[in-house]
C-alpha cells in the first residue's frame, strides 16, 4: 500500500528522525493560512502516488502567505503521470547545503532488508544509480538484531557523509530502519537527507510502501488507503480482480507469478526500458482474463508498448495467444507488443501469434530488449 509524503513523514517523526513542520492543504486559502502560521517561506508539495513531481511543476514556492496561496492554485487540480492533485503538503522552506539518499528496500533475493545509502542525493538518484552505483552503497541488516547504531553510524562514514554529522545520520537511519521493520514496510527512504546551512540534518522528503500482507497489524495505517479519485488504475485493477501496481515507466508489463513478474520488471530494467506497472495474471489464465489484462494497461496513457511474459503451467500458451489477438481491435493504434512464451502450449501460441503477425521473443531477454527496442523506434518516429 502506497501513503502520501505527509503520512510518510508522519511516521519518520514517530520515530524521532526531524523533519520540516508543516500540513497538508486541500485548497489555496488553506495553504495561504498553513504559510502565515509557519511565519516565513514555504514549499508547496503535490501529495500523488508518483516521483517526478519535481520536474512536472508539482513543487513550488511562496515567499508569503499569498504567494503560497497562488503556489497552491498552480498546483491543486494538476494531472501528474495521470493522476490528479488532490492535496498539497504546506512545509517551512529551509536553506539546503547539501544532499543525501537514504533508503531500505526488502531485497527479494536474500529475503531481508537491505540499507542504501549515497552522499548524493536529490532528484538525480536513479541517475546516479545508472551511471555511479559505486556511489550507492548497500548493506543488508540481520533481521535477528536489527540495524545496530554502531553499524549505522559506520555505514554513514563508510558513504562519505561529513564527519561531522555522522552520528547523526546514523541515528536518522537507524530509526528508520526500526520504521521500516515495526511498519510492516517493503520500502522507506529519505531523499533527500538534507545537511542544511545552520547545521541541521533532517528528512526533507519521504516515501514508504507498506507490505499488503501487513496490514491487519497496521490498523491505523490500513485507514489510510485512499478511493480511485486518488490512484485510479489502482482501484479500478482491485475492482477487476487483477494484481496491479502503477509505476513511472513506459513499458507495461504482464505476466503469471509475481516472481516472474518482478524478474520481467528487472529484465526490462536492464535493456534500457522503464516499467510501468507490475500486472500479475495469476494462474490457470484463460483467453478473457489475458484480453482484459492487456487493455487495462493499455489504459496508462504513459504505457508506449507492452511486454507479456508467460511461463505455461496451467496457464496455456495457446489461450495467452488467442487472449492477446482479441485485444488488439482496442489497444491504441501501432502500439507494439511483444510476447515471450514458454512451457504448456507455448508451440501453439506461438504459431497462433506469427499468423497474426505478432512478435514474439525466444526468450525473457530477447523479449524485453525487442519492445524496449520498438519503443525507442516509435518514439523516434513520433519526434521526426
Amino acid at each position: 500500500m502506497k501513503i502520501h509524503e505527509y503520512q510518510a513523514k508522519d511516521i519518520l517523526a514517530r520515530y524521532g528522525i526531524p523533519i520540516q513542520p508543516g500540513r497538508v492543504a486541500h485548497t489555496p486559502e488553506e495553504a495561504e493560512t498553513i504559510a502565515r502560521e509557519l511565519g516565513g517561506p514555504v514549499v508547496i508539495k503535490a501529495q500523488v502516488y508518483v516521483g517526478g513531481r519535481g520536474k512536472a511543476g508539482g513543487i513550488q514556492f511562496g515567499d508569503t502567505p499569498a504567494q503560497a496561496r497562488e503556489a497552491a492554485a498552480r498546483v491543486l487540480g494538476m494531472d501528474i503521470k495521470g493522476l490528479t492533485v488532490e492535496k498539497v503538503l504546506v512545509v517551512s522552506k529551509i536553506d539546503i547545503k547539501e544532499e543525501y539518499y537514504l533508503g531500505i528496500i526488502l531485497d527479494r533475493k536474500s529475503q531481508a532488508p537491505v540499507v542504501m545509502i549515497s552522499k548524493e542525493g536529490g532528484i538525480d538518484i536513479e541517475e546516479v544509480a545508472e551511471t555511479a552505483p559505486e556511489k550507492i552503497i548497500k548493506f543488508p541488516i540481520d533481521m535477528h538484531w536489527g540495524l545496530r547504531p554502531f553499524e549505522a553510524r559506520e555505514i554513514v562514514a563508510n558513504a562519505g557523509l561529513p564527519s561531522a554529522i555522522v552520528s547523526r545520520a546514523g541515528a536518522i537511519l537507524s530509526a528508520l530502519s526500526k520504521a521500516f521493520i515495526e511498519s510492516d514496510a517493503n520500502l522507506a527512504e529519505i531523499n533527500p537527507l538534507v545537511l542544511t546551512a545552520d547545521g541541521q540534518v533532517q528528512a526533507a522528503d519521504a516515501k514508504i510502501i507498506i507490505d499488503d500482507n501487513g496490514l491487519f497489524r497496521q490498523k491505523e495505517y490500513a485507514t489510510w488507503a485512499e478511493s480511485e479519485e486518488s490512484n485510479p488504475l489502482e482501484y479500478d485493477a482491485r475492482q477487476a480482480g487483477l494484481t496491479y501496481v502503477k509505476l513511472d515507466g513506459d513499458v507495461g508489463i504482464i505476466g503469471n507469478g509475481a516472481g516472474l513478474v518482478m524478474t520481467t520488471l528487472d529484465m526490462v530494467a536492464r535493456a534500457g526500458g522503464k516499467p510501468a506497472n507490475f500486472l500479475d495474471i495469476g494462474g490457470g489464465a484463460k483467453a478473457e482474463v489475458m484480453y482484459k489484462a492487456l487493455t487495462f494497461v493499455a489504459r496508462d496513457p504513459q504505457v508506449k508498448g507492452i511486454l507479456v511474459n508467460i511461463f505455461g503451467g496451467i496457464t496455456r500458451g495457446e489461450e495467452v495467444a488467442r487472449g492477446v489477438i482479441m485485444a488488439q481491435a482496442e489497444l491504441p493504434a501501432g502500439m507494439p507488443i511483444v510476447v515471450r512464451l514458454s512451457g504448456t502450449g507455448a508451440e501453439e501460441g506461438r504459431a497462433i501469434l506469427k499468423d497474426a503477425g505478432l512478435d514474439w521473443g525466444k526468450d525473457m531477454r530477447e523479449g524485453a530488449e525487442k519492445i524496449v527496442t520498438a519503443i525507442n523506434v516509435l518514439e523516434r518516429g513520433q519526434k521526426l
